[in-house]
Protein backbone atom coordinates (compact mmCIF):
# COMPACT_ATOMS: atom_id res chain seq x y z
CA UNK A 1 0.00 0.00 0.00
CA UNK A 2 2.85 2.36 0.84
CA UNK A 3 4.57 1.69 -2.47
CA UNK A 4 1.41 2.62 -4.37
CA UNK A 5 1.17 5.89 -2.41
CA UNK A 6 4.83 6.73 -3.02
CA UNK A 7 4.49 5.85 -6.72
CA UNK A 8 1.37 7.99 -7.05
CA UNK A 9 3.12 10.86 -5.23
CA UNK A 10 6.15 10.68 -7.58
CA UNK A 11 3.93 10.61 -10.67
CA UNK A 12 2.10 13.71 -9.40
CA UNK A 13 5.39 15.57 -8.91
CA UNK A 14 6.54 14.63 -12.41
CA UNK A 15 3.29 15.83 -13.97
CA UNK A 16 3.46 19.13 -12.09
CA UNK A 17 7.11 19.71 -13.02
CA UNK A 18 6.40 19.05 -16.71
CA UNK A 19 3.78 21.79 -16.70
CA UNK A 20 6.33 24.31 -15.40
CA UNK A 21 8.64 23.78 -18.38
CA UNK A 22 6.02 24.89 -20.92
CA UNK A 23 5.32 28.07 -18.94
CA UNK A 24 9.02 28.89 -18.89
CA UNK A 25 9.21 28.43 -22.64
CA UNK A 26 6.32 30.83 -23.17
CA UNK A 27 8.03 33.46 -21.05
CA UNK A 28 11.26 33.10 -23.04
CA UNK A 29 9.40 33.51 -26.32
CA UNK A 30 7.74 36.65 -25.03
CA UNK A 31 11.07 38.21 -24.06
CA UNK A 32 12.49 37.37 -27.49
CA UNK A 33 9.58 39.19 -29.14
CA UNK A 34 10.06 42.28 -26.97
CA UNK A 35 13.78 42.29 -27.80
CA UNK A 36 12.98 42.23 -31.51
CA UNK A 37 10.48 45.06 -31.26
CA UNK A 38 12.58 47.37 -29.03
CA UNK A 39 13.48 50.51 -30.92
CA UNK A 40 17.09 51.45 -31.57
CA UNK A 41 17.68 55.03 -30.49
CA UNK A 42 20.52 57.50 -31.03
CA UNK A 43 21.53 56.99 -27.40
CA UNK A 44 21.82 53.24 -27.99
CA UNK A 45 23.97 53.80 -31.07
CA UNK A 46 26.18 56.28 -29.18
CA UNK A 47 26.93 53.58 -26.62
CA UNK A 48 28.47 51.32 -29.29
CA UNK A 49 32.19 51.11 -28.63
CA UNK A 50 34.72 51.10 -31.48
CA UNK A 51 37.78 53.03 -32.67
CA UNK A 52 36.67 55.78 -34.99
CA UNK A 53 39.44 56.93 -37.34
CA UNK A 54 38.95 60.25 -39.09
CA UNK A 55 40.65 61.27 -42.30
CA UNK A 56 43.78 63.38 -42.06
CA UNK A 57 43.84 66.75 -43.80
CA UNK A 58 45.88 65.25 -46.66
CA UNK A 59 43.39 62.42 -47.01
CA UNK A 60 40.45 64.81 -47.01
CA UNK A 61 41.98 66.74 -49.90
CA UNK A 62 42.65 63.46 -51.74
CA UNK A 63 39.01 62.26 -51.48
CA UNK A 64 37.48 65.63 -52.33
CA UNK A 65 36.42 64.35 -55.79
CA UNK A 66 35.09 61.02 -54.48
CA UNK A 67 31.41 61.97 -54.24
CA UNK A 68 30.10 58.58 -53.08
CA UNK A 69 32.60 58.52 -50.23
CA UNK A 70 31.24 61.84 -48.97
CA UNK A 71 27.68 60.60 -49.35
CA UNK A 72 28.48 57.46 -47.36
CA UNK A 73 30.18 59.51 -44.64
CA UNK A 74 27.08 61.72 -44.44
CA UNK A 75 24.75 58.71 -44.26
CA UNK A 76 26.86 57.15 -41.51
CA UNK A 77 26.62 60.38 -39.52
CA UNK A 78 22.82 60.15 -39.94
CA UNK A 79 22.97 56.52 -38.82
CA UNK A 80 24.68 57.66 -35.62
CA UNK A 81 21.55 59.74 -35.00
CA UNK A 82 19.33 56.65 -35.57
CA UNK A 83 18.21 57.70 -39.06
CA UNK A 84 17.95 54.41 -40.95
CA UNK A 85 16.30 55.75 -44.12
CA UNK A 86 19.32 55.17 -46.38
CA UNK A 87 20.22 51.78 -44.94
CA UNK A 88 16.80 50.15 -44.86
CA UNK A 89 15.77 51.34 -48.31
CA UNK A 90 15.55 49.43 -51.58
CA UNK A 91 18.33 46.87 -52.07
CA UNK A 92 18.70 47.82 -55.75
CA UNK A 93 19.49 51.44 -54.85
CA UNK A 94 22.02 50.32 -52.27
CA UNK A 95 23.66 47.95 -54.75
CA UNK A 96 23.83 50.73 -57.34
CA UNK A 97 25.38 53.00 -54.70
CA UNK A 98 28.08 50.46 -53.84
CA UNK A 99 28.92 49.99 -57.52
CA UNK A 100 29.28 53.75 -57.97
CA UNK A 101 31.31 53.89 -54.74
CA UNK A 102 33.81 51.46 -56.28
CA UNK A 103 33.97 53.02 -59.72
CA UNK A 104 34.38 56.60 -58.48
CA UNK A 105 37.30 55.67 -56.25
CA UNK A 106 40.37 57.76 -57.11
CA UNK A 107 43.11 55.80 -58.88
CA UNK A 108 45.67 56.39 -56.14
CA UNK A 109 43.45 54.40 -53.74
CA UNK A 110 43.12 51.36 -56.00
CA UNK A 111 45.55 49.27 -53.96
CA UNK A 112 44.83 45.97 -52.24
CA UNK A 113 44.47 47.19 -48.61
CA UNK A 114 41.95 49.87 -49.59
CA UNK A 115 40.12 47.66 -52.07
CA UNK A 116 39.70 44.97 -49.42
CA UNK A 117 38.37 47.51 -46.89
CA UNK A 118 36.03 48.76 -49.58
CA UNK A 119 34.71 45.23 -50.10
CA UNK A 120 34.14 44.88 -46.36
CA UNK A 121 32.24 48.18 -46.26
CA UNK A 122 30.07 46.95 -49.14
CA UNK A 123 29.38 43.66 -47.37
CA UNK A 124 28.49 45.40 -44.12
CA UNK A 125 26.19 47.82 -45.94
CA UNK A 126 24.27 44.97 -47.53
CA UNK A 127 24.16 42.98 -44.29
CA UNK A 128 22.84 46.01 -42.39
CA UNK A 129 20.18 46.48 -45.05
CA UNK A 130 19.11 42.85 -44.66
CA UNK A 131 18.98 43.07 -40.88
CA UNK A 132 17.01 46.31 -40.85
CA UNK A 133 14.44 45.25 -43.44
CA UNK A 134 13.65 41.81 -41.99
CA UNK A 135 11.19 41.69 -39.10
CA UNK A 136 12.48 38.56 -37.38
CA UNK A 137 16.00 39.88 -36.69
CA UNK A 138 16.79 40.55 -33.05
CA UNK A 139 17.71 44.02 -31.88
CA UNK A 140 21.12 42.79 -30.74
CA UNK A 141 21.88 41.50 -34.25
CA UNK A 142 20.89 44.86 -35.72
CA UNK A 143 23.22 46.63 -33.30
CA UNK A 144 26.05 44.28 -34.24
CA UNK A 145 25.47 45.08 -37.91
CA UNK A 146 25.55 48.80 -37.17
CA UNK A 147 28.78 48.38 -35.23
CA UNK A 148 30.30 46.31 -38.07
CA UNK A 149 29.55 49.09 -40.56
CA UNK A 150 31.07 51.71 -38.25
CA UNK A 151 34.20 49.62 -37.79
CA UNK A 152 34.60 48.84 -41.49
CA UNK A 153 34.18 52.50 -42.51
CA UNK A 154 36.62 53.56 -39.81
CA UNK A 155 39.14 50.98 -41.04
CA UNK A 156 38.70 52.29 -44.60
CA UNK A 157 39.59 55.76 -43.31
CA UNK A 158 42.60 54.31 -41.52
CA UNK A 159 43.85 52.59 -44.68
CA UNK A 160 43.43 55.77 -46.72
CA UNK A 161 45.48 57.66 -44.14
CA UNK A 162 48.14 54.93 -44.12
CA UNK A 163 48.36 54.90 -47.92
CA UNK A 164 48.92 58.63 -48.17
CA UNK A 165 51.40 58.60 -45.30
CA UNK A 166 53.41 55.80 -46.90
CA UNK A 167 53.35 57.64 -50.24
CA UNK A 168 54.68 60.74 -48.49
CA UNK A 169 57.56 58.84 -46.87
CA UNK A 170 58.39 57.04 -50.10
CA UNK A 171 58.96 60.42 -51.79
CA UNK A 172 61.55 61.46 -49.22
CA UNK A 173 65.04 60.87 -50.57
CA UNK A 174 68.05 60.39 -48.32
CA UNK A 175 70.53 63.25 -48.42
Amino acid sequence: MKTRFVLLYLCGIMVMSCGEDTNTTQVLETTDNTEQSAKITAKTIESIGYKDYALSSESESAVVTWERYHELATQISYLKKADFSFFNGDIELLTKFTEEFKTQMPDQFKVNPILSRNAIVETDLLKLNENLTLDNIKRSEKLLSIKALFVSFSNLNYQINEKLESDFYDKIQPE
